[in-house]
């Protein structure tokens, strides 16, 4: 079943700096960066309420990271003091008790205090603040973030080669290292870093170092992909031009053998004593043998006629 807000949600407000009381989501090996839409599967009761909590009374939910995928039960030292204030979009549940969510980030957050509640994590936190003014060296620094990341995505086949436009379309420093920070494929870790980052110039110096470290990977698997493909296709080659030759050399020892064949038979058939007719007989069919392919059934049939002429008495 399929739950949709459609009416004027108060959530689309940006959250304050003003501690709120939210429930927070663990998530486990993602984060969720301001502006993103992402799918989850949630299968936790706790997890599963805490999303209920937050799609029927309209609040913000916190999306924070797991310090550990593998624990079944966090904690509150298991769980990253800074997330995501997210909103839920849609959820459905599924024949198998879990629930797929649909979630949009919306601002950083930080956790300043976990509140009692057996039935879910809740939280009070604080949106973080972000300020970046627009300078030279901002525009120059957002230019380069743009241009390499057009090469990232020429190289990872992952992402959609749609996703250069969009992200070029984008000139809030904030926005467009948080867009860029989703696609990487770097460690959960690393993104958290990212996350915890309030100076979103700073953010995209790190992001563009993170592009260009993953360039460089790329660029080694791209050499190796070829090399091995190149092996691969000299390897073929070879085993092709092997085959071809010992085909060859069957065919001609065939052959050769074959002509022996025909000249014993051409031997025996003049040695023969035969009448006439028998004779024109054998030596038509012998004619005919000398064209055919040695290896075929017709030359079979022929040759163990000339042995039954040769054979009468």
């Amino acid at each position: 079943m399929l739950f949709r807000n459609d009416k004027r949600d108060p959530r689309d407000q940006s959250p304050t700096t003003a501690g709120l009381r939210v429930p927070l989501l663990p998530l486990r090996d993602i984060i969720v960066f301001p502006h993103m839409v992402v799918p989850l599967f949630v299968g936790r009761q706790k997890s599963i309420r805490a999303l209920e909590e937050a799609m029927n009374k309209q609040k913000f939910i916190l999306l924070a990271a797991q310090k550990d995928a593998k624990t079944n039960d966090p904690a509150e030292d298991d769980i990253y003091r800074v997330g995501t204030f997210g909103t839920v979009v849609q959820l459905l549940r599924l024949p198998d008790g879990t629930v797929k969510v649909l979630v949009e980030g919306k601002k950083r957050a930080r956790v300043t205090r976990y509140l009692a509640n057996a039935e879910y994590f809740l939280v009070e936190a604080e949106a973080i603040e972000e300020v970046c003014g627009k300078s030279t060296e901002v525009e120059a620094l957002i230019r380069s973030v743009n241009s390499t990341f057009e090469n990232y995505v020429k190289l990872n086949k992952k992402i959609p080669p749609e996703m250069i436009m969009s992200v070029a379309s984008i000139d809030e420093p904030a926005r467009l290292a948080d867009t860029i920070m989703a696609h990487l494929g770097i460690k959960l870790e690393d993104k958290q870093t990212l996350l915890e980052m309030t100076n979103p110039a700073e953010r995209l110096e790190k992001v563009l170092g993170y592009m260009r470290s993953e360039i460089e990977i790329l660029e080694v698997e791209k050499r190796i992909r070829t090399r091995v493909k190149k092996q691969m296709e000299k390897t073929q080659k070879e085993y092709y031009l092997n085959e071809q030759m010992r085909a060859i050399q069957k065919e001609l020892g065939e052959k050769d053998e074959f002509k022996n064949e025909i000249q014993e038979l051409e031997e025996k058939i003049k040695q023969k004593k035969m009448s006439a007719e028998a004779r024109e007989k054998a030596e038509k069919e012998l004619k005919k043998l000398k064209m055919m392919s040695p290896m075929s059934a017709e030359a079979t049939v022929v040759r163990n006629y000339i042995d039954w002429l040769i054979s009468l008495p």
